[in-house]
């Protein structure tokens, strides 16, 4: 059995997100797969016959147009009334724009369904605006409900990252389980070991030495569990601290202002240093670069960042929180999100104990090797199939 799919690429632009990632990987390696007879790309009620180029994977180059765009959004994301009115007007502009194609089994990779009367499959990555909506803006909370409501009650088919987060929309909507799947995502290819040499002129422009430093990526907000991280290293021996300094990466989160205050803190004390977002084309040299990757969030529906650093060869530190545990497996060092205490421990023995280290990351490269964007399109092409056989 072959399908016809359109697939919503509306989260591919620069710079580029986790969502706008899995998008990309996902359509490229639909395109590859013998099973889609068609695969149409569909944007803001166009359709489009191409991935979007290079440059926008890269969020090397952000022209002044995306920034504009950017700082339109932020204030939209804060007006519930401008919330309310982009919701409306983009759910027309979609459903005008998908009339006809109502033989193609629609996909959205982002949560929202438009109105459309052919089959339906959504990916649900998390359910942090039901229960983590204090970690969200109100705003946006009520905008992002509204609309994952309507995907529960309209999608035919639904997708999660994890298994943990299928089991949790399962209890949440009530939905039966036959018709939600867990289809892992995968990291990009270019996050793989890098020998010192080939990583040291990306690692000497940030002030950063190879296998000389604790690593953390993610959006610096209170989900992140940053606090105790902080908290955590503060509690290592200063000889430790000062011979691998904690480095954190990623965008300025929403309600972080006591976060960045605290890690401004501990860079003046020498033992941190906070790089600001960095570009996908750096970000995998700096991966391969770290003695260590710590990652305590309170809640992810994958938690990509552990599997990046897992493909790096670099031994992690995280909590057992949420899905964590699946993608991490067997290879890392897992804590309770508060536990600051047993972090510490954990962070000293993965800086400083070699037999540990070895056998961490080889377990974590063969763990690695279980997730494959082939294997992401595999199982989501059997999710279109079951869908289309029950039509």
């Amino acid at each position: 059995m072959t399908v016809n799919v359109i697939l919503n690429t509306e989260a591919i632009r620069s710079p580029l997100t986790g969502i706008g990632r899995y998008s990309y990987e996902l359509a490229k390696a639909l395109q590859e797969h013998p099973e889609i007879d068609s695969l149409r790309f569909f944007a803001s009620g166009r359709f489009s016959e191409a991935l979007p180029v290079a440059e926008v994977l890269s969020g090397d180059s952000v022209s002044s147009k995306e920034i504009n765009l950017g700082l339109i959004k932020r204030w939209v994301q804060k007006s519930s009334l401008a919330i309310e009115v982009h919701r409306r007007l983009l759910g027309m502009v979609r459903a005008n724009g998908l009339k006809g194609y109502e033989d193609n089994i629609y996909h959205s990779p982002n949560f929202f369904l438009p109105r459309f009367s052919g089959p339906k499959v959504a990916t649900f990555h998390d359910l942090s605006p039901f229960t983590w909506a204090h970690c969200h803006e109100p705003a946006k909370v009520h905008y992002l409900q509204t609309e994952l409501r309507n995907t529960l009650q309209n999608a035919d088919r639904l997708i999660t990252d994890s298994e943990y987060t299928r089991q949790e929309l399962v209890s949440f909507s009530g939905i039966s389980a036959d018709r939600i799947y867990a289809v892992p995502l995968a990291a990009a290819p270019e996050f793989h070991p890098r020998p010192s040499a080939q990583v040291q002129p990306f690692l000497q422009h940030y002030g950063l030495s190879y296998q000389g430093y604790t690593l953390f990526v993610g959006t610096i907000e209170p989900r992140k569990n940053i606090i105790t991280l902080l908290q955590a290293y503060e509690q290592l021996p200063l000889t430790v601290r000062q011979r691998w300094p904690l480095v954190l990466t990623g965008y300025h989160g929403w309600n972080s202002a006591s976060i960045h205050a605290r890690i401004k803190r501990a860079e003046e004390h020498g033992w941190a240093k906070y790089l600001g977002y960095l570009s996908a084309t750096d970000l995998p040299y700096i991966y391969a670069g770290a003695r260590l990757f710590a990652f305590p969030s309170h809640y992810e529906g994958f938690g990509l960042p552990v599997l990046e650093a897992l493909c790096s060869g670099v031994p992690v530190v995280c909590s057992n929180s949420s899905s964590l545990p699946e993608v991490a497996g067997g290879a890392g060092l897992f804590h309770l999100p508060e536990d600051t205490d047993t972090l510490q421990q954990h962070l000293q023995k993965a800086l400083e104990d070699q037999q540990w280290r070895d056998q961490a990351i080889s377990d974590g490269l063969k763990h690695a090797l279980t997730f494959s964007w082939q294997r992401c399109a595999e199982e989501t092409t059997h999710v279109y199939k079951k869908l289309a056989a029950d039509l």
